[in-house]
C-alpha cells in the first residue's frame, strides 16, 4: 500500500513538473503539448516502462540454455523470497552492475550486465541478485523504473522547446529556455533522490534475508573499487538510481545528487549486521 502511495506521489510530482516545463518553455502551446506528453508518459511508464529501459540498453533476454547457472540462481533466490521467477536479460556492457525492473513481481525482469558477470564470483553474484529481487518482492521496481522514464523524457521535451522558434522569444527568452532546460533535469533527480536511498538500504537488508550479506558486501566492494580505477563516462544518468551501484560516482555522503547511499555505509552494515 505504502509503495503505491509512493508511486503515485512520484507520478504527481514529476507529471506536474513536465507541465512546469511546457508552460515555461512554450507558453500556451507548450503547457497544452506537455499535458498531451504527460498523459502518454503516465500510461506508457506503467505498462511498457521496463520495454523502455532495455531497449535504451540494448539489453537481450538470456533463456535457460543460455546461462543456466544464471537462471539457477535466480530461481533460487526467487523461491525464498516468494516471487515470481523473473526473466534474465544481459545489457552488453563492461561495467559492472545490475538492475531490476518493470511494474509488479509477476511481470519483473533482473538484468546484468557483461561486466558484472566477468568480475564476480558465484557467491557475490547471487549476493547481488539477492538485493535486485528484494526490491522485486517490495515492489520498489515500478517507482524505479518510472523515475527513470520520466527523468528521461523531462530532459528530452526540455530540448525539444529550446528549438522551437527561438526567433520569437529573443536572445533572454533562449537563455531563459537554456535554464530550465538544465534545470528542470536537476529537479527531476532530485525527486528520485527522495525515495533512491532508503530503497537501496531497505534491498541491501531484504537481500541478506535471502542470501549471506557478505556476500553482497564483498560484491560491492569489488565494484566500487571497479569504479574507482575506471570510472563510467557514458551512458544515460538519469538511470543511475535503477543500479546496484552508481556507475557515475557520487559516493559522497555530502553529495547533494547522489543516487546511492555511500558504499562504505553500505558495506559497515551488512559486514555488521546493522540493517
Amino acid at each position: 500500500m505504502f509503495n503505491s502511495f509512493k508511486t503515485a506521489i512520484l507520478l504527481s510530482a514529476l507529471t506536474a513538473l513536465i507541465l512546469i516545463v511546457g508552460q515555461l518553455l512554450g507558453g500556451h502551446q507548450g503547457l497544452i503539448i506537455a499535458f498531451a506528453f504527460a498523459l502518454i508518459m503516465n500510461g506508457g511508464s506503467y505498462w511498457f516502462s521496463d520495454k523502455i529501459v532495455l531497449s535504451l540498453y540494448r539489453a537481450r533476454e538470456l533463456k535457460y540454455e543460455d546461462a543456466p547457472d544464471l537462471h539457477r540462481i535466480v530461481e533460487s533466490l526467487s523461491n525464498q523470497a516468494g516471487i515470481p521467477k523473473p526473466r534474465v536479460y544481459l545489457i552488453p556492457s563492461q561495467n559492472p552492475n545490475a538492475f531490476a525492473t518493470g511494474r509488479n513481481p509477476d511481470h519483473a525482469v533482473v538484468a546484468v550486465t557483461e561486466g558484472i558477470l566477468r568480475l564476480l564470483n558465484t557467491e557475490e553474484l547471487e549476493g547481488v541478485l539477492a538485493h535486485e529481487l528484494s526490491h522485486v518482492k517490495n515492489r520498489d521496481i515500478l517507482v524505479s523504473t518510472i523515475a527513470a522514464v520520466f527523468a528521461t523524457a523531462i530532459s528530452y521535451l526540455a530540448w525539444m522547446f529550446i528549438f522551437m522558434d527561438p526567433g520569437r522569444r529573443g536572445w533572454l527568452g533562449i537563455v531563459g529556455s537554456i535554464l530550465v532546460m538544465i534545470l528542470a533535469p536537476m529537479a527531476a533527480m532530485l525527486i528520485q533522490m527522495a525515495i533512491s536511498r532508503t530503497r537501496e538500504y531497505g534491498a541491501d537488508a531484504g537481500g541478506a534475508k535471502y542470501s549471506n550479506p557478505l556476500y553482497l558486501a564483498s560484491a560491492l566492494e569489488k565494484i566500487s573499487g571497479n569504479y574507482q580505477v575506471n570510472p563510467q563516462r557514458e551512458g544515460n544518468k538519469s538511470m543511475s538510481h535503477m543500479y546496484i551501484a552508481n556507475p557515475f560516482g557520487g559516493d559522497n555522503i555530502k553529495s547533494l545528487f547522489s543516487t546511492h547511499p555511500p558504499m562504505k555505509e553500505r558495506v559497515k552494515r551488512l559486514r555488521g549486521g546493522v540493517m
